[in-house]
């Protein structure tokens, strides 16, 4: 969820399309879930609180406020968890910042960078 999060903040075609196809096929997430976690939604409260963290981070280059940081924590989240949840943002970021820079060629079924 994480994954397809950032990459639809950072608008990564290429990542968007690599990580819906691994949710999809591989971890067999139905699609109205994977679109969700593109808008930093889920349908388990966890997992929601988790993605709506990581897109408000990016959305605000890490400035969160103190009422996400209670939400995330209410969730369950330790600080430990949080601290995690920023590292793979990052990473994820990382990744779509390399793809959107080379303008990676997109070798799996392409996704529309429009959340529908």
């Amino acid at each position: 969820g994480i994954a397809l999060a950032v990459s639809q903040v950072n608008g990564c075609q290429y990542c968007l399309s690599a990580h819906t196809y691994v949710a999809s096929n591989i971890a067999k997430i139905p699609a109205d879930e994977i679109r969700r976690n593109r808008l930093g939604q889920a349908d388990d409260p966890r997992t929601a609180a988790a993605v709506a963290f990581s897109r408000t981070l990016m959305t605000s280059r890490g400035k969160v406020s103190d009422a996400d940081l209670a939400t995330v924590r209410a969730a369950g989240f330790s600080d430990a968890n949080i601290v995690e949840i920023i590292a793979l943002s990052a990473q994820y970021m990382l990744t779509n910042f390399v793809n959107n820079v080379f303008d990676t060629e997109i070798d799996f079924p392409v996704v529309d960078l429009e959340v529908k």
